[in-house]
C-alpha cells in the first residue's frame, strides 16, 4: 500500500511559542494560538509577512509598520482566513493601515526570542492579523519554534517504511525549508503559507498519487484537511485544549509524534520499525 503523511507545522513537528499583541490597546499575548485568535472572529485574517526579525527590530520603533513593509517591499502570504477576500482587498487594508506601529511588532519579537534564545535550533515568523470590519492590523503576532524530541526520527522511521511525508502549514516557506532540511523531508514536498482549504488541497492531491493519505495536525486550521484525509490524527503535544468539532474528525489522537508510526504501521505491510 502506497501511504503518504501530511504534516503540519507549529504544534506538530514544532514546540511552538506564540506571541500577539493588540495594536489597539497594546496588550500583550503570551504563549497564545493565533489561529484560534484569528477564528474568534470571521473578520479577521492571519497573515504572514516575508519579513526577517532582525531587519524588523532594526527599524524605526514609532515608523508605521505599513509604510516599513512598503520601503522593504515586504510580501505576505494568508494563513487563515474564514471570509474568502480577494489579495489585493488585504494588501489595501495591509499596506494602508495607519494604526499598527513597527514597535508593536519588535515587541512581540523581544517575547518569542526571550523564551527561545537557549534553543539550539529556532526557526521565527512574523505577521498580522487584519480585520475587515475595522479596515487594519488588529494584532501583531510573532511565532517561534524548535523541532519536537523525536520529530526527527520519527521522520526516519516513515521513511524506513517506504512513507512518503509532506509538510503543510500556514508558516512562511523558507522557515519550513529549514525545518524541513533539519528532519529529512524533501524541500519539494513542502506547502509554505497553506490556508486551510490549501491544506485540503494538498491532501485530495495527494490522494490521486497514493492510496492513503494520512493528516497530522493540532489545530483548527486543519479541520478541513482532516475531514478530506484518509486518516486524520490529532496532536496534543503542544496543549490538550483542543475544539470539539476537531477532536470529533480525528481518528486518532496523540500525545507524542513518535506514535504517529505505529498508526501508520498498521496500515503498511512493510514491518516494523521501532524509534
Amino acid at each position: 500500500m502506497s501511504i503518504a503523511v501530511v504534516f503540519d507545522s507549529a504544534g506538530t513537528l514544532l514546540r511552538s511559542y506564540r506571541t500577539a499583541r493588540d495594536v489597539e490597546s497594546g496588550e500583550v499575548l503570551s504563549d497564545v494560538e493565533t489561529t484560534l485568535l484569528t477564528c474568534r472572529d470571521r473578520a479577521r485574517v492571519l497573515i504572514a509577512l516575508n519579513a526577517h526579525s532582525r531587519d524588523v527590530m532594526g527599524a524605526p520603533d514609532d515608523q508605521f509598520l505599513s509604510e516599513y513593509l512598503c520601503e522593504r517591499n515586504v510580501g505576505f502570504g494568508v494563513s487563515c482566513l474564514q471570509q474568502v477576500t480577494p489579495h489585493e482587498d488585504l494588501a489595501s487594508l495591509l499596506y494602508g493601515d495607519r494604526k499598527a506601529l513597527v514597535e508593536d511588532l519588535q515587541v512581540c519579537i523581544r517575547d518569542v526570542w526571550g523564551v527561545l534564545k537557549e534553543e539550539d535550533l529556532v526557526v521565527m515568523d512574523s505577521g498580522a492579523i487584519l480585520n475587515l470590519a475595522d479596515r487594519g492590523i488588529e494584532f501583531t503576532v510573532t511565532a517561534g519554534g524548535r523541532p519536537f524530541e523525536g520529530a526527527k526520527e520519527t521522520i526516519e522511521a516513515l521513511h524506513a517504511l517506504g512513507v512518503a511525508t509532506y509538510i503543510a502549514s500556514g508558516d512562511r516557506a523558507t522557515k519550513l525549508e529549514r525545518i524541513a532540511d533539519h528532519l529529512g523531508i524533501p524541500r519539494d514536498q513542502v506547502h509554505g503559507i497553506a490556508t486551510p482549504t490549501i491544506k485540503a488541497q494538498v491532501v485530495e492531491d495527494l490522494q490521486e498519487c497514493y492510496e492513503t493519505v494520512v493528516m497530522v495536525g493540532d489545530g483548527i486550521n486543519d479541520l478541513k484537511a482532516f475531514r478530506r484525509a484518509d486518516v486524520s490524527i490529532l496532536s496534543e503535544q503542544q496543549s490538550g485544549n483542543k475544539p470539539e468539532k476537531l477532536r470529533r474528525a480525528a481518528g486518532y489522537t496523540i500525545k507524542n509524534v513518535r506514535e504517529v508510526v505505529p498508526i501508520v504501521q498498521e496500515l503498511s505491510d512493510d514491518g516494523i520499525v521501532s524509534i
